[in-house]
């Protein structure tokens, strides 16, 4: 009996020209999201001279933009060019309508209109290790100019609460608190991962803390939440000042910001800040021990080679070796959504 012959694979360049000209299908819908066409959309199903005058878009283009998201997975339509009419998915439905408490569309909002340009020069930032944005040409760095425009703060604000609501979320609901009555969140923003753990957890005290430029935002959230008896806000910088002492101390994508020195200083900072069996949760977008398959964390950390002088992301097994040189005990990492982890160190 004769044996089959092997067939030999196939190979193509499918794949490489997908992720070569993906920059395409990403602007195409950064640009949907940043005009509004989703929010639009989820009012109403439009034809596409309805859209062309209520967003201003030129008729040349008009058809192959609103088909080209269709063909992605973004629109739905019935009918053709002049007789077509448009809908949303019941994905972008829910998360790009920036009505919905659902909106993720934060973060596509700061990448058209702030990271899209640096990452034209990876190449520089590669052979530098220099930031490519505004640093490069003598500026301030991402915080500083952030921080100093009030519309700028709420654009990244609103990008990150979109990027780490799930994961908050999540942490909130499958972490065992039981044992816990107290967190202090380091870097918390508006409060977000605050009032999530308070509303899951009836029994926890919370704080936010973070720079004085955010008591205000954080105290309207706390307070539009109806958690002023639970969650408080403390302001300060992490940096200066000792961080609360809590039961626990979580960081929400805060140490991939720093160099090595750094984050093992903001570790100590926590662990001194902690009772015995005490605990640090990290959450961030850890890549995997091997290094292979968190493709979202790797460049996640060349996001900070853009954005940072010395920034980068890590694995559970860098944190690990981190924790236990300042005295932490133990560390196991937990799953949350997506790319995304926990790296939690007892005390």
């Amino acid at each position: 009996m004769k044996s089959k012959p092997v067939t030999k694979k196939q190979l193509g360049p499918s794949k490489i020209m997908q992720v070569g000209l993906g920059f395409w299908a990403s602007k195409i819908l950064l640009s949907a999201v940043n005009m509004g066409l989703f929010t639009l959309l989820a009012k109403e199903e439009l034809s596409g001279q309805t859209i062309k005058k209520k967003l201003g878009l030129h008729q040349r283009g008009l058809y192959d933009f609103l088909v080209a998201l269709v063909a992605l997975n973004f629109l739905k339509r019935t009918g053709i060019k002049e007789s077509a009419i448009y809908a949303n998915t019941e994905e972008t439905n829910l998360f790009l309508d920036k009505e919905k408490p659902s909106y993720i569309g934060g973060m596509l909002e700061l990448s058209n209109n702030r990271l899209y340009g640096f990452w034209n020069s990876l190449e520089e930032g590669l052979k530098t290790g220099a930031p490519q944005n505004e640093i490069k040409n003598g500026g301030a760095t991402i915080f500083e100019d952030v921080y100093a425009d009030q519309q700028k703060l709420k654009e990244f604000l609103k990008a990150m609460e979109g990027l780490q609501s799930s994961n908050f979320k999540m942490l909130s609901q499958k972490f065992d608190f039981s044992n816990y009555k107290t967190l202090c969140d380091i870097g918390g923003s508006s409060g977000h991962l605050a009032i999530q753990i308070a509303q899951n957890n009836h029994h926890m005290k919370t704080i936010t803390f973070d720079l004085p430029p955010l008591e205000i935002l954080a105290k309207e959230n706390i307070l539009a939440n109806g958690l002023s008896d639970r969650v408080s806000v403390q302001s300060g910088d992490f940096f200066k000042d000792e961080f609360p002492k809590s039961d626990i101390i979580t960081m929400g994508n805060i140490l991939h910001n720093w160099g090595l020195q750094d984050k093992k200083m903001l570790i100590k900072k926590a662990y001194d800040a902690l009772p015995n069996a005490g605990a640090l949760i990290v959450i961030e977008n850890i890549i995997d021990n091997n290094r292979r398959t968190n493709a979202f964390g790797l460049m996640m950390s060349l996001q900070m080679l853009m954005e940072t002088p010395e920034g980068f992301d890590f694995t559970a097994a860098d944190f690990n070796l981190w924790a236990s040189e300042i005295g932490f005990s133990q560390v196991s990492t937990m799953h949350l959504t997506g790319n995304t982890s926990a790296v939690i160190a007892i005390k």
